[in-house]
């Protein structure tokens, strides 16, 4: 009997069936065994000697995974159409090979991202068999089918690398990692605050409504000095300063409304006026 799966297993990224007498898959390991230690080759007979091996895909790396996952597997009657999102298990050389005549195997995949329940196991027996931790899937080929499944692991975002132009506008120092660790010992000292770099040097964070934390909080007029036009520098605030304006004449709403009085007494009178009568 086969060794468990790790528990931190990753999830399977796909089955396929590979004939005997050739290697698996390339990213593929073929299930040559069942739990019972017996050989596990399907459809094996006088006409088809070598017969074919389930072959498992496990997912390599958690940053930025672009390979679907499997999260669930079903054995069908050959004729029953396929369950919304399932796709057959097929020969990766033949998409249209079948292992056996009445019954076929399937598999759902889907993104990481997406998945709650992932298949990170498969497993083979006999019929009467019964596989702890396993759930029986069907029998096919003599033998019965057992997945194990886990609760799917979180994507990693893969850390962007960034330009020299980038690292100069970092307010980390050159050589600092990217994430500040901490002190294992007893009583270190706290992670100290990163200094600005030699670009934003001239930056105070009291200076700026902005959060200068980080590089994406600088804002466009950060370090920008605020000066006054030389045409405006050395006046006072006092009489001569309004010199411009010293014939300005402030009106009331009465000294308007009494300048622009108009009574439209001409328009009235016209208006008034009988039409000339016709004789």
């Amino acid at each position: 009997m086969e060794p468990g799966p790790d528990p931190d297993a990753p999830p399977l990224t796909g089955l396929a069936w590979s004939s005997a007498s050739a290697a698996p898959p390339r990213g593929f390991s073929a299930i040559s065994s069942t739990v019972e230690a017996a050989p596990a080759a399907f459809g094996r007979s006088f006409a088809q000697k070598p017969g074919y091996f389930l072959c498992l895909s496990a997912l390599g790396n958690l940053e930025n995974p672009q390979e679907n996952v499997v999260t669930e597997i079903r054995v069908l009657v050959d004729r029953s159409p396929l369950p919304p999102g399932f796709a057959p298990v097929c020969d990766p050389l033949d998409s249209k090979a079948s292992i056996s005549k009445k019954k076929r195997l399937c598999m759902k995949l889907v993104p990481l991202g997406a998945a709650e329940m992932v298949v990170v196991d498969v497993r083979l027996s006999g019929k009467t068999k019964t596989v702890p931790g396993y759930h029986r899937v069907g029998d096919m080929g003599g033998f019965a089918i057992w997945c194990k499944t886990a609760k799917a692991p979180r994507p990693v975002p893969k850390p962007r690398a960034l330009s020299k132009e980038m690292q100069g506008l970092s307010l980390d120092p050159p050589g600092s990692p990217s994430h500040p660790t901490h002190s294992s010992k007893a009583g270190g000292q706290a992670p100290t605050l990163s200094r600005l770099s030699s670009r934003a040097s001239t930056l105070r964070r009291n200076d700026s409504i902005y959060d200068a934390s980080n590089l994406y909080g600088i804002s466009a007029m950060d370090g920008v000095p605020f000066t006054l036009h030389p045409r405006f520098e050395g006046r006072t605030c006092g009489s001569l300063a309004f010199s411009a304006f010293g014939n300005l004449t402030i009106k009331s709403l009465a000294d308007i409304e009494e300048e622009y009085n108009y009574g439209f007494v001409v328009e009235k009178t016209a208006a008034a006026r009988l039409p000339p009568s016709v004789t």
